[in-house]
């Protein structure tokens, strides 16, 4: 009862529960998810490797034009989307070598109403092939399943043609 007591002063005459949001002058966007996988014939620590070398990603995730390291667990992509421009900080929010990486857009100025989030995991089918899964959420517009599937391909180009 003591912890209770600390917030009955408290003005909560704002906004019910299970009601709306208030409207501050923006729609929320739209947001698109999808997953794909693919089996690419290299091993799992290479696959794993590659996938963390970000200066890479505008070799295979076409919306990323540009990449910069800021720290072991955060950069700066310019994106583009829709013949649009953004620039999105992104945070590596889980690591597990070889298994799995996880990451998000940070709100930011640049990209402040887009958002977007996703989870790479690898698993070793044997000595010499590794099933990429790839599950993708965003706000950035366009067919998200489309974009997969692709990002899929091209990962799997550029680690098969070495």
């Amino acid at each position: 009862m003591a912890g209770a007591a600390r917030f009955q002063k408290m003005n909560t005459r704002g906004s019910m529960p299970n009601g709306p949001m208030p409207n501050k002058g923006t729609r929320p966007r739209k947001m698109g998810a999808a997953e794909g996988s693919i089996v690419i014939n290299a091993p799992v620590g290479a696959v794993y490797k590659r996938w963390l070398a970000f200066e890479d990603y505008p070799k295979f995730i076409t919306a990323i034009k540009r990449v910069q390291k800021l720290d072991k667990n955060h950069f700066v992509a310019s994106l583009a989307f829709n013949g649009k421009q953004y620039e999105a900080t992104l945070e590596i929010m889980l690591r597990v070598p070889e298994r799995r990486l996880a990451w998000r857009t940070i709100s930011n100025s640049h990209a402040q109403d887009h958002l977007a989030a996703g989870v790479v995991s690898f698993a070793s089918l044997s000595d010499h092939g590794t099933r990429v899964s790839l599950k993708l959420t965003s706000s950035f517009g366009g067919n998200v399943s489309h974009r997969v599937d692709k990002y899929l391909r091209n990962f799997k180009r550029l680690i098969e043609k070495r």
